[in-house]
């Protein structure tokens, strides 16, 4: 199956130039990336990839990363926090629509993992709330891939945490 995900990386000084940097991830495997550079001192990687599993298939990538970048600090991978738009677009309906579907249905849609001037969600979660309901139609890869990114985010947050010395 093919699965579309991004990994973000805070790069170190060692990084070296955009083009080398480029050509070495190319050499590593990740010539299935559209990488981007538009932020000095980070770098994201948007892959399509095919594998048998979305876990597989960002477990690979991180892997090529790490041996060009073993210093880079990966700090978000994607499909995971959304608005109700991206929701929306993913789906097929308005925004208006999503709100209208989380405001009637309060008790059971996911709570929000940051709620302010931009409120946003784990895909994943309103992804399963979506499909428990029934009438929208989401790819497997795509949830699959939410899953997948959540659980990364997860993981990485425990272990930034665990890293870092206790502050109360």
């Amino acid at each position: 199956m093919e699965y579309t995900f991004t990994l973000k990386y805070q790069l170190t000084d060692q990084a070296g130039t955009s083009d080398v940097l480029v050509e070495r991830l190319a050499e590593a495997g990740c010539d299935d990336a559209l990488i981007g550079l538009g932020i000095p001192g980070r770098i994201a990687l948007e892959f399509i990839r095919e594998a048998s599993s979305a876990q597989q298939a960002m477990e690979s990538a991180l892997e090529q990363i790490r041996s060009v970048l073993p210093d880079a600090r990966l700090f978000e991978v994607s499909p995971d926090y959304v608005g109700l738009t991206d929701v929306a677009d993913l789906i097929g309906v308005t925004r208006q629509n999503m709100r209208k579907l989380m405001l009637a249905h309060y008790l059971t849609f996911p709570a929000p993992i940051h709620e302010g001037i931009a409120t946003i969600w784990h895909l994943a979660d309103v992804l399963t709330w979506l499909e428990s309901r029934g009438g929208y139609r989401v790819p497997e890869n795509v949830q699959e891939a939410a899953a997948a990114a959540l659980n990364l985010n997860l993981s990485n947050e425990i272990l930034r945490h665990r890293s870092q010395p206790d502050t109360l």
